[in-house]
């Protein structure tokens, strides 16, 4: 019997669109698939070969290496590091634990960029009177024609909540805490991909990681998974698995970026993993930080300088400091940063960047202004209720956010379903003043994902 990829000719129309954001030239190939009736998966192989082939263009002006010796070349010194005493350590902690989890929630009801925009989300705020937002969003009845909230909103919408709902979000914060556990801080791009084939259900992974779910179980090797059929390797996925790195390596952001490389280079490559290695180093610094723009503008210093990446999160700052007020500057980055899918990394990066800019060191400002923005709501109100909820504390985030979940985070994950938030603070915090007595690494063992290019990743 022959097998027939069917998911291949969405391959293809993605990898178009990865080819084309990364400079290279693919109108020929455009060309030739308007002339056609029907994308067979045959047809998407062949040009999905023909797309690997394409030559990168020579005036390129990004430098974006994916192995961790080109990406170390490319970021600035930084010594950065403070420390806490153990009683904020262990409280802000459970703070960045909580924070993620109600940033999360707040954004799965508007979890699909196709649907859901900054402007149509904008629109149902106001209808709701929750805008700017201030509490969790509720389901109106009847809905606003033309606008439907995600499945999730039966467990995620105010006055529904009974718990953390089960997100990959936090599925992946989880299994780090277990692979660091487990592993230990030398762990592996191996380990990695051994943990989720044992603990991780395949129908609850998505774009870059359901791609290399699917080429482990087909006999890939690790270190090529992230550039085989996966063209969702510079997607926002990595970005979502980099905050248990910073909380094990609280206020030493540069030790947390190295420690998640092994992580993000299973699944992505270039900007891909950027976007992780920046999510850890923020979160880090968010613990010791004095702002939350001092822990933004240190994350800086951890994304190769001459990125795409790097780029828009130095074009946040300039438009924060220009005066402008939060909705010109929303309006100016989805502008700017239309070519790229709403997944991508590197406009979700800029827009967790921007909303913890503007959000003046409040909680319920930094998630809220994530989750206006659209894009993929529910992990950069994820990624800036870390980073908000470790700068806080427990304190700093009013409890109308996290008396709802009960003590209880739902998970997909084997072995990990209705996990109480207070004994996973406990086990961070054992890593993290374990990892303070035997310094989590700034070199790691790793099984890095393969470079299309030389100089950079396509």
């Amino acid at each position: 019997m022959t097998t027939k990829y069917t998911y291949l000719p969405t391959v293809l129309d993605h990898e178009i669109a990865q080819r084309r954001v990364s400079g290279f030239d693919v109108s020929a190939i455009e060309k030739e698939l308007a002339n056609q009736s029907e994308i067979t998966p045959a047809l998407a192989r062949e040009l999905l070969t023909r797309l690997a082939e394409l030559e990168a263009p020579e005036d390129w002006p990004y430098v974006e290496p994916s192995t961790l010796e080109g990406i170390q070349a490319e970021l600035p010194a930084s010594a950065s590091t403070a420390r806490l005493g153990l009683a904020d350590l262990r409280d802000r902690l459970e703070a960045a634990w909580l924070g993620r989890s109600a940033g999360n929630c707040l954004g799965k009801p508007v979890e699909d960029g196709g649907r859901w925009n900054s402007e149509s989300i904008t629109v149902y705020l106001r209808r709701s009177g929750n805008y700017p937002i201030n509490d969790y969003l509720r389901r109106l009845d009847p809905m606003p024609d033309g606008l439907e909230l995600c499945d999730a909103w039966a467990e995620s919408t105010k006055g529904r909540i009974k718990y953390v709902p089960r997100d990959d979000d936090l599925d992946y914060t989880l299994l780090g805490l277990h692979i660091l556990q487990t592993h230990g801080f030398g762990y592996s791009t191996g380990d990695v991909a051994k943990e989720w084939l044992l603990r991780l259900p395949f129908h609850l992974t998505y774009s870059a990681e359901r791609s290399t779910y699917r080429n482990l179980v087909n006999g890939v090797p690790a270190e090529e998974c992230a550039v085989n059929d996966n063209p969702y390797r510079e997607w926002s996925g990595a970005q979502m698995r980099g905050d248990i790195f910073g909380y094990v390596c609280a206020g030493r952001p540069r030790a947390a970026a190295m420690l998640s490389y092994p992580d993000a280079s299973l699944t992505h490559v270039g900007n891909g993993i950027y976007a992780e290695l920046w999510a850890a180093a923020l979160v880090a610094a968010s613990f010791t930080a004095t702002s939350l723009r001092d822990a933004v503008l240190e994350s800086f210093n951890h994304v190769p300088q001459r990125s795409r990446l790097a780029e828009a999160l130095r074009w946040t700052l300039a438009v924060a400091d220009s005066g402008v007020e939060w909705e010109n500057a929303i309006t100016q980055l989805l502008e700017r940063y239309a070519q790229y899918h709403w997944r991508h990394a590197v406009p979700n990066a800029a827009v967790c960047a921007l909303s913890l800019l503007y959000a003046e060191d409040d909680y319920t400002r930094a998630i809220g202004l994530a989750v206006q923005s659209g894009l993929d709501a529910d992990t950069n109100g994820a990624t800036a209720g870390s980073a908000a909820g470790a700068f806080s504390g427990r304190a700093g985030i009013p409890p109308h956010w996290t008396a709802p979940f009960g003590d209880t985070l739902r998970s997909g994950l084997a072995g990990f379903d209705r996990t109480s938030i207070r004994s996973l603070a406990e086990q961070t915090f054992a890593l993290a003043r374990a990892s303070l007595t035997r310094a989590a690494p700034t070199t790691v063992v790793t099984t890095p994902a393969t470079d299309p290019g030389t100089a950079r990743a396509s």
